[in-house]
């Protein structure tokens, strides 16, 4: 396995994620910022963040599987969300534990960023995922 994720004593228990994560292998694997859109670019979810986070990680999955890699593989995990108040973690949470086994990702997650932006690119955009994965593969 090409990365270990652990949290060392003394940082916040607790979390969905991991606090730290070591990687060994040759090659790095930067997702761009993946949104709740399909492939011919048509909104999912429009309205609905639990909807959005799901969507996010299935294209953040695609993305990744195209350069020969996985979930297994991610070091770092960067959402943003709009008009984030902290009430919106339960339905963050949904969209995440809702594709968990559909797209084998590891839990607690990767260690992994939550920041709230006023606005996304588009309007109807709630969250923007990106990620860092270091793999074996290739």
């Amino acid at each position: 396995m090409s990365v270990t994720r652990f949290s060392p004593a003394g940082l916040q228990p607790h979390t969905p994620y991991h606090h730290v994560a070591v990687a060994t292998g040759s090659r790095h694997v930067h997702v761009s910022g993946q949104i709740a859109r399909l492939g011919d670019g048509s909104p999912v979810a429009p309205g609905d963040l639990a909807g959005q986070v799901a969507q996010v990680l299935r294209n953040t999955g695609r993305a990744l599987a195209g350069a020969d890699a996985s979930f297994q593989d991610v070091v770092r995990l960067t959402f943003y969300v709009t008009d984030w108040t902290p009430d919106k973690i339960g339905p963050f949470m949904a969209g995440i534990e809702s594709v968990v086994e559909e797209l084998g990702l590891p839990w607690p997650l990767p260690p992994a960023s939550l920041i709230g932006v006023d606005h996304l690119f588009e309007p109807d955009v709630l969250v923007e995922l990106e990620a860092t994965a270091v793999s074996q593969n290739g």
